[in-house]
C-alpha cells in the first residue's frame, strides 16, 4: 500500500509542474495518478506489478527508441502550404517526444491515420516521466512535425490534422 504522504507528495508536484499524468513503478507496485484537466481532481490507480522476463523498465528503453523508431515522413512541399493552416496537436509540456512505446514498436501513429481524443499519438519525456498524449481532438493525421527522441517545447506543434 503505498504511503499516504508519498502520494499527497506526487499530487502536489503534478499541480506545481502543470503534469496530466505521472506513472510510477518499483517492484512491489505500480501508481498512475491523471489529471485529466483543471478542474477535475486527481484520479490514483494503484496496481501490484507482475514480473515476467520480457519486463523491461521504461526509462531503460527509452534512450534507444530515438535510435530505433523510424521517423514519419513529412508531406509532400506541394502539400505544405495547405497543411499550414490545419489544426495542429501541440506538446503541452517541455521534454523529449518518442513517437513509438519502445525501440522494436511500431508508431503511435502516422501520415494518414484517424485519431480520436483519447487516442495516444505520442510519448513525451520530462524529468524521467513518460507522459502519454492524447490527441482531444478527432481527424486524420497529415502531417508528423517532430521526429522521435528530438527535444520539444511548450506549444510546439507536433502534429497536422485534418478535422472529420
Amino acid at each position: 500500500m503505498i504511503d499516504i504522504r508519498k502520494l499527497k507528495e506526487l499530487v502536489r508536484l503534478m499541480v506545481e509542474n502543470d503534469l496530466t499524468e505521472l506513472d510510477l513503478r518499483d517492484e512491489q507496485e505500480t501508481v498512475t495518478v491523471k489529471r485529466p484537466g483543471l478542474h477535475v481532481p486527481p484520479q490514483v490507480v494503484a496496481a501490484p506489478v507482475l514480473h515476467s522476463a520480457a519486463h523491461v523498465p521504461a526509462a531503460a528503453a527509452a534512450p534507444a527508441v530515438a535510435a530505433a523508431a523510424p521517423a514519419a515522413a513529412p508531406a509532400s512541399p506541394a502539400a505544405a502550404p495547405a497543411a499550414e493552416k490545419l489544426p495542429a496537436i501541440e506538446s503541452p509540456m517541455v521534454g523529449t517526444f518518442y513517437a513509438s512505446p519502445g525501440p522494436d514498436k511500431a508508431p503511435f501513429i502516422s501520415v494518414g491515420a484517424k485519431v480520436g481524443p483519447d487516442t495516444t499519438v505520442c510519448l513525451i519525456e520530462a524529468m524521467k516521466i513518460f507522459n502519454e498524449i492524447k490527441a482531444e481532438t478527432s481527424g486524420t493525421v497529415e502531417e508528423v512535425l517532430v521526429k522521435s527522441g528530438q527535444p520539444v517545447e511548450f506549444g510546439q506543434p507536433l502534429f497536422r490534422i485534418r478535422p472529420n
